[in-house]
C-alpha cells in the first residue's frame, strides 16, 4: 500500500500543483456523484408506477386510500390538497410545489457544473506553466540542453491536460444525465397537475339537464 500511495504521489508531482488541484476535484466529482445517485434513490424518482395508480384512482374520484410511495406520489397528495383552495390560489400552490421537488432534483449540479467549466481550465494553466518552465530551462543552457529533456518537460506538462479532461468528460456526462432527469420530472410533474385540475373542473362541472319537450 505504502508503494501504491508513493507511485501516486510521484505521479501527481509530475504535473505540479494543477495535477494535485486536478486529483482533488475528481474526488469531489465523484462524491457528488454518488451523493446525487443517494438523493435520487431516496426521494423514489423511478417510483412512478405506484404514483400513476393513485393518481388513477383520483381521477375516478376514489381519493381514500388514493397514496402511494415516491416523490411523484407525495406530490399527487399535495395538489389533491391545494383543491381546498380557490383555484387561483390552489394553482399557485401547485407551482410552488412543484419547484420546490426541481429544486430538490437540481440540487449539487452547480458544483458538477463548475467543474465541467475548470478541470480543463486547470489543466491548461498546468500545461502552460510548465511548458514555460521547460523553454526556461532550454533558455539557460544556452539553446544547448538536452532535447530530450525538452521534451520530457513538455510531455510533463501536457499531462495536467489531459487530466483535466478526463475528470471534466465524466462530470459533464453525469451532469446532463441529472439534468435529463430533472426535465422529465418537470413534464411528469406538469402533466399529473393538468390531470388533476380537469378531473376537478369535470367533477364541479354541473350534469345538463334534458329540457323537457313541449
Amino acid at each position: 500500500m505504502q508503494i501504491n500511495l508513493a507511485t501516486l504521489r510521484a505521479f501527481l508531482d509530475t504535473g505540479g500543483p494543477a495535477l494535485w488541484a486536478i486529483a482533488g476535484l475528481s474526488v469531489v466529482t465523484l462524491a457528488i456523484i454518488l451523493w446525487k445517485l443517494w438523493g435520487l434513490l431516496r426521494l423514489g424518482i423511478w417510483s412512478i408506477a405506484s404514483a400513476e395508480r393513485a393518481l388513477a384512482q383520483i381521477c375516478a374520484g376514489q381519493t381514500a386510500g388514493a397514496t402511494g410511495r415516491g416523490i411523484y406520489a407525495r406530490f399527487v397528495a399535495d395538489v389533491v390538497a391545494t383543491r381546498r383552495l380557490p383555484d387561483a390560489a390552489a394553482r399557485e400552490e401547485t407551482a410552488r410545489l412543484a419547484q420546490h421537488v426541481l429544486g430538490r432534483l437540481r440540487s449539487g449540479l452547480r458544483p458538477l457544473e463548475l467543474i465541467v467549466t475548470i478541470a480543463p481550465l486547470i489543466g491548461l494553466l498546468g500545461t502552460v506553466l510548465g511548458m514555460i518552465e521547460a523553454f526556461r530551462v532550454l533558455q539557460e543552457s544556452g539553446g544547448q540542453g538536452d532535447p530530450s529533456l525538452l521534451a520530457g518537460g513538455i510531455w510533463e506538462a501536457l499531462l495536467t491536460t489531459a487530466a483535466g479532461m478526463a475528470v471534466a468528460i465524466p462530470a459533464a456526462v453525469a451532469l446532463s444525465w441529472f439534468e435529463s432527469i430533472a426535465e422529465s420530472a418537470q413534464n411528469r410533474l406538469e402533466d399529473m397537475a393538468t390531470r388533476i385540475f380537469t378531473q376537478s373542473a369535470q367533477a364541479a362541472m354541473p350534469v345538463p339537464q334534458n329540457k323537457a319537450v313541449d
